[in-house]
């Protein structure tokens, strides 16, 4: 089973769609869905003394402009397990451009919380993070693409219209590829 392309459930009206996680909250080590093995591949380790600040994931049947599905970091009472599917609610996204091997291009970060949680119930929008916290996770991915010598430039930050937006066109985008690829 391709777990990029299960259905992500968004309701517009809630907030509320299905991601799935990739790195959990605290690893080192980056994992990466691969569907042409269905599995999960280890694609990279940081460096003793960085590790992922919140879960990583992926929003699948999404297609965003670097060629992926939708990433999302998700706030949670606990790291999840590599593979987890969760209800996530939307909070806002990070927008961004990133820049590898001379192109520039859109790479938007969306911002969750796992719709059971418990520590974070209250928070339903991304300004409820607070913006130190949002201005570290901008910050932490900078320094991530830095360390694979590509660029990352945080845009500003959007609320849970502009992402869940996002996700409604990525979606798009996705369904789109799809049909082009039946027909060849």
């Amino acid at each position: 089973m391709d777990l990029a392309a299960i259905p992500h459930r968004l309701d517009a009206d809630t907030g509320i769609c299905r991601v799935v996680i990739e790195t959990p909250k605290g690893s080192r080590s980056k994992y990466t869905w691969d569907a042409s093995i269905e599995a999960f591949e280890l694609s990279a380790l940081l460096p003793a003394g960085m590790s992922f600040p919140l879960d990583f994931g992926m929003v699948p049947s999404t297609l965003a402009d670097d060629g992926d599905a939708l990433d999302i970091f998700v706030i949670g009472d606990e790291p999840a397990a590599v593979g987890c599917v969760i209800d996530v609610h939307i909070l806002g996204v990070i927008k961004a451009e990133q820049t590898e091997r001379g192109r520039t291009f859109r790479n938007d970060r969306l911002i969750g919380r796992g719709a059971l949680s418990v520590s974070y119930d209250q928070a339903r929008h991304v300004s409820d993070l607070g913006e130190p916290f949002v201005e570290h996770l901008g910050r932490w991915f900078a320094n991530y693409n830095a360390l694979k010598g590509k660029g990352f430039e945080v845009l500003g930050i959007g609320d849970s219209a502009e992402a869940i937006r996002l996700i409604q066109d990525a979606t798009e985008r996705c369904e789109t590829a799809r049909h082009i690829g039946r027909d060849r």
